[in-house]
């Protein structure tokens, strides 16, 4: 028997709303848990883990405590697997749409109708809605998403091509280092010498420069393409001198970051600056009590972009928001070692 449209829409009530389905606010899924706290989790996009698994899903990260190297895709994974003994509920495909105070919660409700209670809200939106920053070529839309991507997610589709990255940050660098020992050729091109990832990574770059390994295309800047739509069969390239020069090429990656968007959190009422969130780094609060923020959508003096500082905020809002709906009742900091993971 085929599921009903129901005639009204869905009403879900819970102590948490989280807004973003990324690493961090899967992990504030687990610390709320460990406190006794119901959550459910919205999200726009039809998967869970973010940008972990809309951009990078098979990229490796270096600096998530206890794992030397694990990819977005296996960490999204464990965090799923971490926060399921507290019965989380997604709902996907799901952008919030409104914001209101109801009786004492939060009514929150979705672009399809659906409505959530809550008493405190986490946004942990990540860059909030984002798309790519595209290169001004002429004609790269008849490219996109057969010779030209921004975003690599599969790495074997990579295998055998001749490959243009272009950026100059860490996701080019670490994609050129990555793709190195699978594509026919790599060629990595930045508008100047000076690369804006991390050293380490840099240093491997310029040594599988020198081994011939991947070709590093500096001071220059994409200037065309070549090809006949979709297939494109090589990439102009503009030195900052004018002189101009054609490479050979199957895939260009243009790396030049994300445009953010906050969406409908921008008519919230929530202090912002420059397209984040402020909050006191403390307890995540936002200037509209009730109300928290974790993760790349927050900002605070010395705020470091890093996922794992975003597991340490939500493990500092999860208590705080403890603390707000329950005043009266003493919090006993403990450590899951002792604890155990309750049941809610």
């Amino acid at each position: 028997m085929s599921e009903q449209t129901p005639i009204f829409p869905a009403v879900i009530e819970t102590d948490v709303a989280i807004i973003g389905a990324g690493p961090v606010g899967l992990f504030a899924v687990f610390e709320c848990g460990m406190l006794g706290l119901r959550s459910v989790v919205i999200d726009s996009l039809p998967e869970i883990g973010g940008q972990c698994t809309a951009l990078y899903p098979e990229k490796p990260i270096y600096d998530i405590p206890g794992f030397p190297q694990i990819t977005a895709e296996k960490l999204i994974e464990n965090l799923d697997t971490q926060a399921q003994p507290f019965k989380p509920s997604y709902h996907l495909n799901q952008q919030i749409v409104s914001l209101s105070k109801n009786n004492g919660f939060w009514k929150l409700v979705s672009h399809t109708g659906t409505c959530f209670l809550a008493k405190s809200v986490i946004i942990a939106a990540g860059a909030g809605a984002f798309g790519p920053n595209r290169p001004p070529l002429a004609g790269i839309e008849s490219y996109e998403g057969n010779s030209i991507f921004y975003m690599v997610r599969r790495k074997a589709d990579m295998a055998g091509q001749n490959i243009v990255i272009a950026g100059g940050g860490d996701s080019a660098v670490d994609w050129a280092i990555s793709l190195s020992n699978i594509a026919k050729s790599i060629y990595i091109v930045h508008r100047r010498d000076k690369f804006r990832a991390a050293p380490e990574n840099v240093t491997t770059l310029r040594a599988l420069a020198e081994a011939g390994k991947v070709h590093v295309k500096v001071p220059y800047q994409l200037s065309g393409l070549e090809g006949t739509a979709p297939r494109l069969t090589g990439v102009r390239l503009r030195h900052e001198n004018g002189d101009e020069e054609t490479i050979e090429a199957d895939i260009l990656l243009p790396f030049f970051g994300l445009s953010p968007d906050l969406g409908p959190i921008s008519a919230w009422g929530i202090g912002q600056d420059q397209h984040h969130l402020i909050i006191d780094s403390t307890t995540g609060a936002t200037n509209i009590p009730g109300i928290y923020g974790i993760g790349d959508i927050v900002t605070y003096n010395n705020k470091l972009k890093l996922i794992l500082t975003g597991f340490a905020e939500a493990a500092q809002t999860a208590h705080a928001i403890y603390r707000d709906l329950y005043p009266d009742t003493p919090l006993h900091m403990q450590h899951s070692t002792d604890k155990g993971v309750p049941g809610l």
